[in-house]
């Protein structure tokens, strides 16, 4: 804990912007035991406001919130100060938005479902290593299952509308929702 907060350096404010109330609750008790001084933020407007007002030494925001772009935080994050350490954390993995989040000022990319810990390390991490592998990566059934899901979910759970957008049948997406996840 002692070498954490010595990493962590003399300010520790955290801004953490995400529009899922209990992550972002449960992402800021956990950032808050690792030494940062989290403060959390729902929607682009909210976390501008804090950027603008109370510009954190760290930052990790969600790409898609529901009133906006979170690259919106990040660029005025980078106006107001310039040497804040932020991780845009996205459920939405793409190369495009990865290279769009790093050119205009995030330190780091993670996708969803990411822990406190990959947070923390993404978070101090300087770029001088590649990061370790994870011990467990999700299975390939399992990221299709969690795609077909999100895709699902950004359709307001229409079977047809999903079926159509993955190109795929309609009953095959029904036998594929009925299912349980696998692990």
């Amino acid at each position: 804990m002692a070498e954490d907060l010595a990493e962590l350096g003399p300010d520790r404010t955290l801004l953490l912007v995400d529009d899922d109330e209990a992550f972002v609750k449960r992402l800021a008790k956990a950032m808050e035991k690792r030494g940062f001084l989290p403060e959390t933020a729902e929607s682009v407007a909210a976390g501008k406001a804090i950027a603008l007002t109370r510009p954190p030494a760290y930052a990790v925001v969600d790409l898609r919130l529901e009133d906006g772009n979170g690259l919106d935080v990040v660029e005025a994050l980078r106006e107001r100060r310039p040497d804040c350490r932020i991780v845009v954390l996205t459920g939405y993995g793409a190369i495009a938005t990865a290279v769009a989040a790093v050119k205009i000022g995030a330190t780091d990319y993670l996708s969803k479902p990411a822990d406190a810990n990959d947070v923390t390390h993404a978070l101090l991490s300087r770029g001088e290593s590649l990061p370790t592998p994870p011990e467990n990566p999700m299975s390939a059934d399992r990221v299709r299952w969690e795609h077909i899901q999100r895709v699902y979910e950004m359709c307001d759970r229409n079977v047809s509308e999903t079926a159509r957008r993955l190109s795929m049948h309609r009953r095959t997406l029904q036998r594929i929702l009925a299912k349980r996840s696998p692990k």
